[in-house]
């Protein structure tokens, strides 16, 4: 027994948000190593994406509780599977994998989901994923090696058939982008950059956390606006009028909150707010 060795949970948990305060309600097997989970916009269907065992859970939403009934085989173990995301119609979702740096699309019928056929590449190391909400484009964060190299975020064209989807741009954004998040109207792509600030002190590459925006120009992004932010920062979330941003500080535990201007540029429109951990993912409700 090695008491240092890190073991891969299993364990998937459940929320109530309407008890006061929230209350675990739930506790599930998922697969090894849990990572992304997205719900699909029926709220029928959940997916989580298993980051050490290269596949997909569904489970089954009813009266605000979860039944496992299925598992769909993605890929090797270590392909890497870390996010997964339906497409607003719910007929679809798109599986990420950054230790072969492939996307995979599940086809969803009812409750039933499987692999299709089709895949395809973005950029080095496909992490976070995100899809608008008229579902005729997505983006992808390619977070890279993590020494020093500047990375990528990736554009994904949905707007025909799943086996004609693809990456039709790729930008530098700077190192590690882990957080990314489209504006409710489509427009405008934010994206938290670690720029650096979870190494050493000593580190030639160190610098300071950033979230920058960018306009979106068809399906092309054009840069708008940047802030720093806190160390490690993850997660990122719009307000449902695009006019609020929030970022997260793992190291600071903070939240960031920012007034966006509707060209992108970003103003700090208030003080960080505490929090009691470090968090790691952030969304806002999608109505």
């Amino acid at each position: 027994m090695n008491a240092a060795r890190t073991i891969p949970d299993t364990r998937l948990s459940v929320v109530d948000l309407r008890a006061t305060p929230p209350a675990v309600v739930q506790t599930l097997e998922a697969g090894r190593g849990p990572a992304g989970v997205s719900v699909n916009r029926a709220g029928t269907l959940a997916l989580v994406a298993n980051r050490e065992e290269g596949s997909v859970s569904v489970f089954r939403i009813r009266d605000a509780r979860l039944e496992a009934i299925g598992k769909v085989e993605i890929a090797a173990a270590a392909s890497g599977v870390s996010h997964v995301a339906f497409t607003p119609n719910g007929a679809h979702a798109l599986v990420t994998r950054d230790g072969d740096f492939f996307i995979t699309v599940l086809a969803i019928a009812g409750e039933v989901v499987t692999r299709t056929d089709r895949t395809f590449s973005a950029g080095l190391r496909p992490y976070g994923l995100v899809i608008a909400r008229d579902g005729r484009w997505a983006a992808v964060a390619n977070i890279g090696r993590g020494n020093g190299d500047e990375d990528t975020v990736s554009i994904l064209d949905l707007s025909g058939a799943p086996a004609t989807w693809r990456t039709v741009q790729t930008i530098t954004v700077g190192q590690t982008p882990e957080g990314l998040q489209i504006s409710p109207d489509g427009r405008m792509l934010a994206v938290t950059v670690m720029n650096g600030s979870n190494k050493p002190e000593a580190s030639p590459f160190r610098g300071p956390g950033l979230v920058r925006t960018y306009r979106m120009d068809g399906l092309r992004p054009v840069p708008a606006g940047e802030a720093r932010i806190g160390t490690w920062a993850q997660g990122v979330a719009f307000s449902t009028d695009g006019r609020t941003m929030v970022t997260q500080n793992m190291v600071e535990r903070t939240l960031q909150v920012f007034a966006v201007a509707p060209d992108g540029a970003l103003r700090e429109s208030a003080p960080a707010i505490a929090l009691p951990g470090g968090g790691a993912a952030l969304r806002i409700a999608d109505r």
